[in-house]
């Protein structure tokens, strides 16, 4: 089994290779890949050292699977020719996600639509997958009407110069160069990515379109804010759900409890609540602070967290890539 990492010096890309090595993938042979300036550099994994290469010879080399965390521009040239090459290409970018011929995939959920001719399946958004996680499971008993979700997002899901940027202003220095378009410690910033139709930015689209087509349902609409926070660990969302059917709390507790790869933590009194401290290094996906809506009838607030550079980007790939191999898809 032949897995290339695709981006493998990158922040999700490290996370890749630590997530492998922790489930005991199968790799019998692994492909770092990175840009120009990091061919030749030794990445360790399993106790053993691999040179980068570049991502023409990874292609030559036909690996099995190749996990891509490298960027849009990347994915989109270079997807395509690892699926000439029979390769399975599980792509973390935004390129594919809403194309009407790429799978979008959260394995919970939706991993039994994947074929043997789906070369390029797409891994959806951080924020994504972490809300359909929990309104999937409600969806099927209660049924979405209208949901409005509200984000609370690690710098992590910039990149490692936001970390830099974060760091450095916490020192007080603050001449490093700015990923943010204004500070970023003590600070939240309404913009995560870039503005884009109807001034959302283009994280709050991705949260407004990929839910459907993983739930493979357009009956309900969503609208996202998409905040910036001064935190490492993991993404939190606020979210507000109105159901088509009235529900019981209790039962929505129940529900959420024994949906696989969702935890649930909601014991308020006692403080016991997800946040993103507690679910950094962590792969399942954390749900609290469950509470009807006064103003609203069939209406429910509640709080995820997940760590986006795990669930939200490399478990769910990799995740992915067994389903495959179980499956005896690839």
């Amino acid at each position: 089994m032949k897995v290339a990492v695709v981006g493998a010096t990158g922040m999700v890309g490290q996370v890749m290779l630590k997530v492998l090595e922790e489930r005991n993938f199968p790799v019998t042979e692994l492909i770092p890949v990175a840009s120009e300036k990091s061919v030749g550099q030794k990445i360790s994994f399993k106790g053993e050292k691999y040179a980068v290469v570049s991502i023409e010879d990874a292609v030559l080399n036909k690996p099995q699977i190749a996990l891509f965390s490298a960027g849009g521009e990347t994915s989109k040239k270079w997807a395509p020719e690892f699926a000439r090459a029979g390769t399975f290409v599980i792509d973390n970018s935004s390129v594919w996600r809403m194309d009407l011929d790429k799978k979008l995939i959260v394995p919970e959920i939706n991993a039994d639509i994947i074929e043997k001719s789906d070369k390029i399946i797409a891994n959806p958004n951080c924020s994504t997958i972490q809300l359909v996680m929990v309104l999937h499971p409600l969806n099927q008993k209660y049924n979405l009407k209208r949901v409005i979700v509200s984000t609370y997002q690690s710098v992590t899901g910039t990149g490692k110069a936001a970390v830099d940027q974060m760091n450095a202003e916490m020192k007080g220095d603050y001449s490093v160069k700015k990923v943010y378009p204004h500070e970023i410690f003590k600070n939240a910033l309404p913009q995560c990515d870039e503005f884009s139709d109807e001034d959302y930015t283009k994280e709050e689209w991705k949260l407004m379109k990929e839910p459907m087509k993983i739930l493979q349902d357009d009956t309900f609409t969503l609208s996202a804010t998409a905040v910036r926070v001064p935190v490492q660990g993991g993404h939190s969302e606020s979210v507000n759900i109105e159901f088509e059917n009235e529900f019981d709390l209790n039962d929505v507790r129940k529900i959420l409890s024994e949906t696989p790869g969702v935890q649930l933590m909601d014991e308020v009194k006692s403080g016991i609540y997800p946040t993103p401290l507690f679910a950094e290094g962590k792969d399942e996906v954390f749900v609290g602070r469950i509470r009807r809506d006064p103003s609203q009838l069939k209406t429910l607030n509640l709080w995820i967290v997940a760590d986006n550079l795990r669930k939200g980007a490399a478990t769910n790939a990799i995740q992915i890539a067994e389903h495959l191999i179980e499956k005896k898809i690839v």
